[in-house]
């Protein structure tokens, strides 16, 4: 059995190649930069574009099952591709945007193009990554020892990376996920305010916590770039997941929409069978990045 890891080199990607090795299966994982992949020892590192599906022939020989990065402008290609070549089995990165019913231009025309298709299917779908307040703020709790948010108090069922990719991997690998689609969230409910705390406890530094407005918050994050950037409005509640006007004006306090608590949100417990981890855990793993 040979596995193709899509996005091999991303959060989610990487981590399934490991465990996939680890597991003693034989992947193929892709980048576009081969020479700067970085992957674990003994995987196979071949160059490849989702955004050109003629890219993959090579990369698809011999391949039966496939982890499936999102790419929507492509997928049909990618999914008629990947079906030709004889792989049989698809996990796919989805976003728990798709189970809210918000989602339908990034990541449900990849679920629907394999859903089309003659292979077994499993999406994945996580909600809030952790790894978002690395992104949002790592640079400034690098720099100052400082967090500036413009909403402390919202909380929500963050999850880790490693839990996406352990959903992932076992449905690559194990029988009886086809056909499922698994929503996954942290185990616990909390606050930024919480989340900042966590962080400090874990590099053992104070960090102070600046509450900025809305407005203030969207500049801070258009000037920061990259994953900041390129959410800016609606991490700060300028508008919805689809990019939409979110009809709230700069002086409001509340949100992203869409946040509210729940007792009940599955996790990757149900999937693995091991307890979800938790927002400390996730910093302790990441502690030397923020420090």
């Amino acid at each position: 059995m040979r596995i193709l890891v899509t996005g091999a080199t991303g959060n989610v990607g990487r981590i399934v190649t490991e465990q996939l090795l680890q597991a003693g299966v034989a992947v193929r994982a892709l980048s576009r930069n081969p020479d700067q992949a970085a992957l674990p020892q003994g995987a196979e590192v071949v160059q490849g574009d989702l955004a050109r599906p003629e890219s993959l022939r090579q990369a698809l020989d011999g391949v039966t099952r496939m982890y499936l990065f999102p790419f929507a402008a492509t997928a049909p290609e990618v999914v008629d591709l990947a079906e030709e070549a004889g792989v049989r089995r698809v996990v796919v990165l989805s976003s728990g945007a798709v189970t809210a019913g918000y989602d339908t231009d990034f990541h449900l025309p990849v679920e629907q193009a394999v859903e089309a298709s003659g292979m077994e299917w499993t999406h994945v779908r996580p909600g809030e990554f952790m790894l978002n307040k690395l992104w949002l703020w790592g640079p400034s709790i690098r720099a100052e020892r400082v967090v500036r948010d413009p909403f402390p108090d919202l909380a929500w069922h963050p999850v880790h990376e490693r839990d996406i990719a352990d959903v992932a991997t076992a449905a690559l690998l194990e029988d009886g996920h086809q056909r499922a689609a698994y929503t996954l969230n942290g185990p616990e409910f909390i606050s930024r305010r919480d989340q900042v705390r966590a962080i400090a406890e874990a590099i053992g530094q104070d960090i102070r916590l600046e509450v900025v407005t809305p407005a203030q918050a969207r500049e801070m994050y258009l000037a920061q770039g990259g994953f900041a950037a390129a959410n800016a409005r609606f991490l700060t509640g300028f508008e919805d997941y689809a990019g939409n006007e979110a009809g709230r004006s700069e002086t409001e306090d509340s949100g992203p929409t869409g946040l509210t608590a729940s007792d009940s949100l599955p996790t990757a417990e149900q999937v693995t069978g091991k307890p979800a981890r938790t927002f400390g855990e996730w910093v302790r793993d990441h502690a030397r990045d923020f420090a």
